[in-house]
């Protein structure tokens, strides 16, 4: 009778253990298919908000926008590489007095020179500049000719304290 007992609980603690294994393999499946599944949406949710970033980010640049493409086109003015240009026009006006497009007097022994430039569009350009105590941001009207000479205007220009 004991015996009995014994076998009787062997083969029910063997179908629990077999019972609780296949329970939780498909519990555990079912969680890798949510999870699997999840990832999807994350990903495909960075996509897209990589692509809105991504439009964002270029909308005010001359590159890709085909509004400025075409008002060159139609004077005949080469805009390949004019962002490059641009920025070496604006970089090579730096000189030991300062860069003459930035209206403030500086303070001590260095000058206010252009460090970084963004070409927004066709005529506008937006540069940040420093005497490396102070600095400020300025924007610029700029105008290509035929030939390929740029010309720039300060339209405003702003020191922060």
């Amino acid at each position: 009778m004991r015996r009995n007992i014994f076998l009787y609980l062997f083969l029910f603690a063997a179908l629990w253990i077999v019972f609780q294994y296949t329970n939780s393999t498909k519990i555990y499946e079912n969680q890798e298919k949510q999870i699997a599944h999840l990832e999807e949406k994350v990903q495909k949710a960075d996509s897209i908000s990589q692509n809105v970033e991504g439009q964002s980010e270029r909308y005010f640049k001359l590159v890709d926008n085909d509004n400025a493409y075409s008002y060159f086109e139609n004077f005949d003015i080469d805009y390949t590489d004019l962002d490059k240009r641009i920025e070496s026009a604006l970089i090579s006006q730096n000189g030991t007095s300062g860069n003459p497009l930035v209206a403030y007097e500086s303070s001590g022994d260095s000058v206010f020179q252009i460090n970084k430039i963004e070409v927004l569009n066709h005529k506008w350009v937006i540069a940040d500049f420093s005497d490396s105590k102070r600095w400020g941001e300025l924007i610029l009207l700029y105008d290509v000719s035929k030939d390929g000479s740029v010309s720039f205007e300060t339209l405003q220009s702003v020191l922060y304290p």
